[in-house]
């Protein structure tokens, strides 16, 4: 029961900061859909500590993890991300409630989990590859996709971006919320809008970012199917969803063991 107990606290205190951040915004739909949750999530506490008989206990919602909640917004945008779009995405399309801080060492956290049970979980929140197959900065991707997916070439975050705004703009409904969103990829794709005042209209935004993407995606494909080749002649099973060290990596933790040692 103490998991459960430590779950349901875990989300009453970002349900507590989501409406907080809703009321702040003036977003009086978002901010009564956080309040509701946030009973439900109360009772179910309540419920939990009084120890009612089950057959009395009203069903208790299901959790949404911060890592489920990261997942929902990567798989909607099928593109890696930056941790700011993740959260704008699972914020508007999904109601989340996750903020850029906690996803800081969420991947260092999915690493720890495959190395102690490879493979253990249905999917990994991993990292993009650099052409120096390490992990690209700021960068989170699935371990679900493909791999030629992750890599990033030179052209490929343009590219990524693209695919974001397009899969942005393909999601239905087209609500004030989506719609502030798409306006701000908007107003960084040529031809996708006149100005930024007016929404965007989605179909316009897939259409200029797909006459974009014409232009890239040969190049970019290839590029990304070079990079697919050497990490997967390079790089083992966990390199290849969480990068290889670089030198700095390994300086720094070389650092790290030496002051540990002289303060034996």
């Amino acid at each position: 029961m103490s998991d459960r107990l430590d779950d349901l606290e875990r989300r009453i205190d970002e349900l507590r900061a989501g409406v907080r951040k809703a009321m702040r915004a003036k977003d009086n739909a978002a901010a009564r859909a956080l309040r509701a949750e946030l009973r439900t999530a109360e009772r179910a506490w309540d419920s939990l500590v009084s120890g009612e008989p089950s057959r009395a206990r009203p069903e208790l919602p299901r959790l949404v993890t911060v890592r489920e909640q990261v997942h929902q917004a990567l798989a909607l945008l099928a593109s890696p991300a930056q941790p700011r779009l993740i959260v704008a995405v699972s914020d508007v399309f999904f109601g989340g409630s996750i903020r850029s801080s906690q996803l800081t060492s969420l991947r260092r956290d999915e690493e720890r989990s495959f190395r102690s049970s490879p493979y253990g979980r249905p999917f990994y929140l991993c990292a993009a590859l650099t052409d120096r197959l390490s992990p690209a900065r700021g960068l989170l991707a699935l371990s679900t996709w493909p791999l030629h997916r992750r890599m990033v070439g030179p052209l490929s975050p343009r590219v990524d971006f693209l695919n974001c705004a397009i899969s942005i703009a393909g999601r239905q409904p087209h609500d004030e919320r989506t719609l502030r969103l798409l306006g701000r990829l908007a107003r960084n794709i040529p031809g996708a809008t006149d100005d930024d005042v007016t929404p965007p209209d989605p179909g316009r935004v897939i259409e200029a970012a797909g006459a974009e993407l014409r232009v890239h995606a040969e190049r970019d494909t290839r590029d990304r199917a070079e990079l697919e080749e050497r990490a997967t002649s390079q790089l083992g099973d966990v390199a290849r969803l969480f990068g290889a060290a670089t030198l700095s990596t390994i300086r720094k933790e070389g650092a790290s063991g030496d002051a540990q040692v002289m303060g034996t």
